[in-house]
């Protein structure tokens, strides 16, 4: 999957439910990390505390109406959507990947080809978060 990377079937959903399921029943939890420059995910590269009273998790897919994703929401004590105006996420994004190295022409084909249908999957199917703030 790697022509659409980032979209919701190039993740561990089951697992990352069951993540989320542990953090809210078990005392310590260990779990992945992602390196981005070397953009691989890292198995077991952290723990979180015992002591730990909040978990923020931020991400495309976490209130995406879709198995097994929407198993999330009840898992949610508080669900925030930021709201971004197409315009400035496609500009966010190219900027992504010219940051990232890419010449002009790539980082709008990745741009257009893959993180742009991802942003209107999120923007279609999403379910409503607790609060929504434009940004």
């Amino acid at each position: 999957m790697l022509d659409r990377k980032g979209a919701p079937a190039s993740f561990d959903a089951d697992g990352f439910v069951q993540l989320v399921r542990r953090i809210t029943s078990e005392d310590s939890v260990i779990y992945p990390l992602f390196d981005r420059p070397r953009d691989l995910s890292i198995a077991g590269a952290a723990v979180l505390p015992t002591q730990t009273e909040f978990v923020i998790f931020e991400g495309n897919y976490l209130l995406l109406d879709d198995a097994p994703w929407r198993d999330l929401q009840s898992l949610w004590t508080l669900s925030i959507f930021i709201n971004t105006p197409r315009a400035e996420l496609e500009r966010r994004l190219l900027q992504r990947w010219l940051d990232a190295g890419m010449a002009p022409a790539q980082a709008q084909e990745r741009r257009d080809t893959n993180d742009m249908p991802n942003a209107d999957l999120v923007l279609t199917q999403g379910a409503d978060a607790n609060l929504t703030i434009s940004n």
